[in-house]
């Protein structure tokens, strides 16, 4: 297999926070996302999204999206288990996973991509450009903020996000609030649920990557 990455963006990451989780080191390609290599012929044929992370397989076919990706190497490499062990735990792992990234991670990129100076008419990802809007960042912020509480809340009789075990939803909440310090934004000082939770998960060493 080999693992098409970026260190700086927040996708690809939780790929490899969920492969250090299962202590399985793949060969990396790192894609400059900055001097746009994404958009290249080259990685267009790997991709035609133009987005990391992107997962070859050993028959040199692909899968893109991190849930795709994820769903993969969990077969794969089934322990330790990061999407549940029981039906129950694995509908909660995913719902969970969605609502963070419905929530959290897809508002923070409004926020970002339609502030950035860096990304000028590419407010959205992909072969196509598209010119910013400013009313988006500031709502994709206020989201966030929302976001934030959200997840506080759910932390209150909670010990990880999607119950008793440590799943890919903390993972993606995890980058999340970690990225969104690229906007000034933080866990409020009273989410107390959120700030024990994110201590304890990004204490683990698959955090570090």
């Amino acid at each position: 297999m080999k693992f098409y990455d970026c260190k700086t963006a927040p996708s690809p990451r939780r790929v490899r926070i969920f492969l250090a989780e299962k202590d399985v080191e793949i060969v990396t390609v790192q894609v400059d996302l900055g001097s746009r290599e994404q958009l290249s012929d080259t990685f267009q044929k790997i991709n035609p999204d133009c987005v990391v992370p992107v997962l070859e397989l050993d028959d040199g076919s692909y899968l893109s999206e991190v849930l795709a990706i994820c769903h993969y190497l969990e077969a794969k490499f089934p322990q330790p288990a990061l999407m549940g062990t029981t039906d129950k735990e694995r509908a909660r792992a995913l719902m969970w996973n969605g609502k963070v990234e419905q929530q959290g991670l897809l508002p923070m990129a409004d926020a970002l991509r339609n502030r950035s100076k860096g990304l000028k008419d590419r407010a959205v990802t992909g072969p196509v450009g598209y010119p910013q809007i400013p009313e988006l960042a500031e709502r994709g912020r206020r989201r966030v903020e929302q976001f934030f509480h959200r997840l506080d809340g759910q932390l209150t009789d909670n010990e990880f996000i999607a119950g008793d075990f440590f799943s890919i939803a903390d993972i993606s909440a995890m980058v999340t609030v970690d990225f969104a310090a690229w906007l000034k934004l933080a866990l409020p000082e009273d989410a107390h649920n959120a700030r024990r939770w994110y201590e304890v998960v990004s204490s683990r060493p698959s955090a570090t990557v």
